[in-house]
């Protein structure tokens, strides 16, 4: 029987040399929203020199099983919450609890940081998504619209931090 490697959380340097390495990762995870979510996600607009950059603005964290990155997630401190945004795990590591251990060191820098919430916005179109998310402890706070779209694209949860 072949060893598992333990999966570790850890924050992302600003000056990591792994950023293809988070992109690739982004890229397949996003992949299947593609034909789905309108309008397109913003993911296609990263770039390694991208994240670095969002890197310095927000503090990143990874998850790493072995050498490999499995998983992702950013957060932008705002005044009253921490923002997460580019929440990604690799689709042959869903479901293994990876993106609630993400989610969790997030959570552990909200309250660091005296933030009340986690907030977040996930698409429409995403209902599992929606559903994962509620099982983390997020709740619907409202749905708003992308620039040239009238109706709702987008749901935003926030979850209380205690």
């Amino acid at each position: 029987m072949d060893r598992i490697e333990a999966v570790s959380i850890t924050r992302i340097p600003t000056d990591s040399d792994r950023w293809d390495d988070v992109l690739a990762l982004i890229m397949r995870a996003f992949a299947s929203m593609d034909g789905v979510v309108d309008p397109p996600s913003s993911a296609h607009h990263l770039t390694a020199d991208t994240l670095s950059d969002k890197a310095r603005l927000e503090t990143g964290f990874v998850a790493v099983q072995g050498d490999r990155i499995v998983g992702c997630v950013f957060a932008l401190e705002r005044a009253a919450d921490l923002y997460v945004g580019k929440f990604a795990v690799a689709p042959d590591r869903q479901g293994q609890g990876i993106g609630r251990r993400l989610m969790q060191a997030v959570e552990d820098l909200a309250r660091s940081r005296g933030k009340a919430a986690v907030a977040l916005q996930t698409r429409i179109e995403l209902t599992g998504n929606h559903e994962a998310f509620a099982r983390l402890g997020f709740r619907e706070t409202e749905r708003t619209a992308h620039e040239g779209y009238a109706r709702p694209t987008s749901i935003t949860m926030r979850k209380a931090i205690s």
